[in-house]
């Protein structure tokens, strides 16, 4: 999953960075408003955090903008605690949650994955496609109860497949949500991923679709 982070407290940006990398997220980082509403104005994110008191451009007539623009990615705005009004406005505006500072990493970190699963339909926690489950909590993934030890890359490609299960995720997709801005984008590793997870998981669980991409069987639950 791709997450963009418009703060300008350089301090706070890097300790969002930091704590988003480290939960397996591809991180995209901005510190004022003109850049922020840039990157989610042409980027595909699949949340953005955005800072309400912003330079150049602030928080809400971002937020606006991009709704105007149809651009639907799930926003948790960032608000002064005292300041109730500003979750009001960004609410109106089009965000999907709010978090009042200061706050605790744990509880951002908590509501991300909550915008993530409810943004491609999942209501729990887990995830299972076939004897694949994914612990969205704990970034765990098992197959048949046994855990299966996954690189980085492996597991953001894995968990954003099965995020999406039951459709077909195109190479394109994969590229623009699994890796950050800066990065040297090659579609070809998504082939040399997709092989790697074949030899740790059962290899009928993904499914190559010819000349579209790649699909996930559905869970039980969700057949």
């Amino acid at each position: 999953m791709r997450i963009l982070v418009v703060e300008d407290d350089k301090d706070l940006n890097r300790q969002l960075n930091t704590a988003l990398t480290g939960a397996g997220y591809a991180v995209d980082v901005a510190f004022d408003g003109e850049e922020g509403y840039f990157l989610g104005d042409t980027e595909p994110y699949d949340v953005v955090i955005l800072d309400l008191g912003l330079p150049k451009m602030d928080g809400i007539s971002i937020l606006e903008q991009w709704r105007r623009a149809n651009r639907n990615m799930p926003v948790i705005i960032l608000t002064a605690r005292d300041r109730w009004s500003d979750k009001v406005s960004g609410m109106d505006a089009g965000a999907d949650d709010y978090l009042a500072k200061p706050f605790h990493m744990e509880e951002l970190l908590a509501r991300v994955r909550a915008q993530v699963r409810r943004a491609s339909g999942h209501a729990k926690s887990e995830i299972e496609c076939g004897p694949v489950r994914l612990d969205t909590k704990t970034a765990r993934v098992t197959c048949d109860g046994q855990q299966v030890k996954l690189t980085s890359h492996e597991y953001r490609l894995l968990a954003y497949l099965m995020h999406h299960s039951g459709r077909v995720v195109s190479r394109t997709e994969l590229v623009e949500h699994l890796y950050e801005q800066d990065f040297d984008r090659d579609s070809n590793t998504i082939e040399v991923f997709i092989g790697r997870l074949r030899k740790k998981i059962p290899g009928d669980v993904i499914e190559t679709v010819r000349g579209l991409g790649y699909r996930m069987s559905r869970g039980p639950d969700e057949a």
